[in-house]
């Protein structure tokens, strides 16, 4: 088990040396399936006694070895996450965090200012808009330190409690502040009124978040309230987030048909289908996309557009049909593996062809058009 171990380090660490090693290396593993990398060894034994600097510490051999790793893999959606940012990008699909809400602004110096969220736990102990960041528990605040892993920082249990030591303008004293953190919503759902048409509602979705449907029936409801008649939902930037939240927003506007059609290597196609209507098939709509339309939002997109519900405004979308597995490592890392392709049957060009491509096309670098012509298309030209 310890040779194991130390082989399995050994592999890592070498990766990161160079991807034309790394590559060698992938061809040699798969032809000895007993585990032993000689080679391997031998390359990070000549680093350790010959390099003229010391491996570095903690780590960091091992991320940057399987950042090599992931890269000789060739695969873009197959990705590396520190623990940091994969917590960070897991609080933003669940579509809630425990915080002690603040938003972080860093300064060209380095600095990192705080904004404290108006009746929120920060505020309420004393945080006041535009401390500068000194410490957070034993975490020191430096020029180089990372703003993921400062949010790290200041996220945590609920209820716990946080130490914040700030430098408060003007005389700069320093100030040490105890938060209790609470849970905060992370919206993935905002609307408004059209400021030209106010018949028209629009819905931005701006990431498929678990709790996006229920946002999405939220927003109707409120902006049927305020008068709206029509509605557009506004994917445009969305790079997408959890399949399933674009299944489930999907089914919210089609009361039959397939979703969705997907394959898993070595696996039959499995087909996602409607099960029963929802509760907003009757609701006029229309979907906003432009290139950064990506992923489980095109899957939605794709869905309306395909069984006929929807017309799309705007330009081709990005074009991503493949499915990423979340796989926690160990230590709060985590890779996000490519395991699976999808497609929206019934489109006349496939999402990974090219993308979807517009009903009605607009101009992209004209944002106004978008809702423009949304509201000709329900209401005709403006008098």
């Amino acid at each position: 088990m310890i040779r194991l171990r130390t082989l399995l380090f050994s592999l890592l660490v070498a990766l990161a040396l160079t991807a034309a090693f790394v590559s060698g290396y992938l061809t040699r593993a798969a032809l000895q399936p007993d585990g032993a990398f000689p080679l391997l060894e031998e390359a990070y034994r000549s680093l350790r006694t010959h390099g003229l600097y010391a491996p570095p510490p903690g780590k960091a051999l091992e991320y940057g070895a399987i950042r090599g790793m992931v890269q000789a893999y060739g695969d873009p959606y197959t990705l590396f996450v520190e623990p940091p940012q994969n917590e960070l990008q897991n609080e933003q699909l669940a579509g809630e965090f425990g915080g002690i809400g603040v938003t972080l602004e860093r300064m060209p110096d380095g600095v990192i200012v705080l904004h404290p969220v108006p009746e929120g736990p920060a505020a309420a102990a004393g945080l006041l808009d535009g401390d500068q960041l000194v410490q957070v528990d034993d975490l020191p605040i430096r020029a180089d330190t990372a703003l993921d892993s400062v949010q790290a920082a200041l996220r945590g249990p609920v209820r716990a409690l946080v130490q914040v030591r700030v430098r408060r303008p003007p005389t700069w004293e320093v100030v040490e502040v105890r938060v209790r953190r609470a849970v905060f919503d992370l919206p993935s759902v905002t609307w408004h009124l059209d400021g030209s048409e106010p018949r028209l509602g629009v819905i931005a979705i701006n990431r498929m978040a678990a709790t996006t449907p229920q946002e999405i029936q939220h927003a109707v409801e409120a902006l049927s309230a305020q008068g709206a008649l029509r509605f557009a939902l506004d994917l445009r930037d969305n790079g997408g987030g959890l399949l399933d939240s674009g299944v489930q927003s999907a089914r919210l506007f089609l009361s039959q048909g397939v979703i969705l059609q997907q394959q898993y290597r070595g696996k039959p196609v499995e087909s996602v289908r409607v099960t029963e209507p929802g509760p907003l098939v009757s609701l006029p709509v229309v979907v906003l996309v432009n290139g950064g339309t990506a992923s489980a939002a095109e899957l939605l997109a794709g869905a309306l557009q395909a069984q006929g519900r929807a017309p799309l405004i705007g330009a081709p979308t990005y074009g991503k049909d493949t499915l990423q597995l979340l796989l926690t490592l160990s230590d709060g890392s985590s890779l996000h593996v490519t395991a699976a392709r999808w497609w929206v049957p019934g489109l006349e060009h496939p999402i990974g062809e090219g993308g979807l491509q517009p009903d009605i096309p607009v101009d992209s670098a004209q944002p106004a058009a978008f809702t423009q012509a949304a509201a000709r298309y329900f209401f005709g030209p403006p008098p």
